[in-house]
């Protein structure tokens, strides 16, 4: 039996007595959006009971959006919000103009990167995953967690026909949110997949004064861009007018559960990130310290490849599903304490590979 959950210290039988409604703690809320470009959009804003608040976009894929804990922001947000499906188009390049950031964009199922073409079949920027509608079965608040469980499917006629099923949780009480998908290729042919979890991490968490973890085997930079910052990848300045992004690839494969993390001793803050490096075996870190781009994305993906889907296909490290075959992917954030000293961030914090 899992351990009854505290709400701020206090079991819930004594916090039952505080509270008029345990809805005052923990739960759900569900919106229809009514302004902009993401008007008549679904949108779930979890409460956990134990400071952590995380927005969920089920006409998104059922990704994640706005996050906080204790009042503090995690997640950067793009200029263009979240916007309804609708106007999402899945080609070339155009994945920029709907990406809000957040949380977790998911990137998938069969392609993420470059956009590219394989076979006559055009393959867009990061994948078409992320514009689709999920079908919720289930949004429920239990005894002892938040539950949200969805159906996502990425099908054509001839082509693709990918399920994605997701479960999202936060135990009561708790600063945590656990993303568990399964993935099903139900189409009659094999099916190259190619996932990464796009999580983006935000100011006031990211700043100067942040300490980034990543204990991966090895790090390798994406390009020429990333060659000039290799020798200090892991490092986290201010804001800088004309950054150009940077993207380092981190090899994880046979660390079990893995974990990196971003401190900031200055909010006694830290998020770490956690997954199973079984399926996800590295991580890309994309680093963004431009002004109004201020950004650090860590995302774990089953295959360390940023080529494009046709790159991978002819590299031979595309991963296939054959028909019926299936794959499990969880990824976890974890809010709480930082683990580092403010004296010791000032003086120059590190993370090797």
């Amino acid at each position: 039996m899992p351990a009854a959950p505290l709400f701020y210290g206090r079991s819930p039988a004594e916090a039952r007595r505080r509270t008029g409604s345990p809805r005052q703690l923990a739960g759900i809320d569900d919106l229809v959006e009514t302004q902009g470009p993401a008007r008549g959009a679904r949108r779930l804003i979890l409460t956990s009971g134990a400071g952590l608040t995380v927005h969920v976009h089920p006409d998104r894929a059922l990704d994640l959006g706005a996050a906080t804990y204790r009042g503090v922001p995690l997640a950067w947000h793009s200029p263009t919000g979240f916007p309804a499906p609708g106007l999402t188009v899945d080609s070339g390049t155009e994945w920029l103009r709907s990406f809000g950031g957040g949380l977790l964009a998911t990137c998938g199922l069969d392609a993420f990167g470059p956009p590219s073409t394989e076979a006559g079949v055009d393959y867009p920027m990061h994948g078409r995953v992320g514009g689709i509608p999920a079908t919720v079965t289930r949004a429920e608040t239990t005894d002892e967690e938040i539950v949200v469980e969805g159906e996502v499917r990425q099908t054509t006629v001839f082509g693709e026909n990918l399920v994605l099923r997701r479960r999202i949780t936060i135990p009561l009480g708790t600063a945590r949110v656990v993303i568990e998908d399964h993935i099903t290729n139900e189409a009659a042919a094999p099916a190259g997949t190619m996932v990464l979890y796009h999580a983006n991490i935000g100011w006031p968490l990211l700043d100067e004064a942040a300490v980034l973890t990543v204990p991966s085997k090895s790090v390798t930079p994406r390009d020429a861009a990333a060659e000039t910052g290799l020798a200090d990848w892991w490092s986290i300045s201010e804001p800088v007018a004309g950054y150009v992004e940077q993207v380092f690839k981190h090899d994880f494969s046979g660390c079990d559960e893995a974990e990196v993390a971003v401190d900031n001793p200055h909010l006694d803050l830290r998020l770490a990130i956690r997954f199973d490096s079984a399926t996800l075996p590295a991580l890309h870190q994309w680093k963004m310290m431009g002004e109004g781009h201020y950004v650090l994305g860590l995302e774990p993906t089953n295959v360390d490849w940023s080529l494009g889907r046709a790159a991978a296909r002819e590299a031979g490290v595309l991963p296939v599903l054959e028909p019926g075959e299936s794959v499990d992917h969880r990824v976890e954030f974890v809010c709480g304490p930082s683990e580092i000293r403010a004296a010791s961030a000032d003086a120059g914090g590190r993370s090797e590979a």
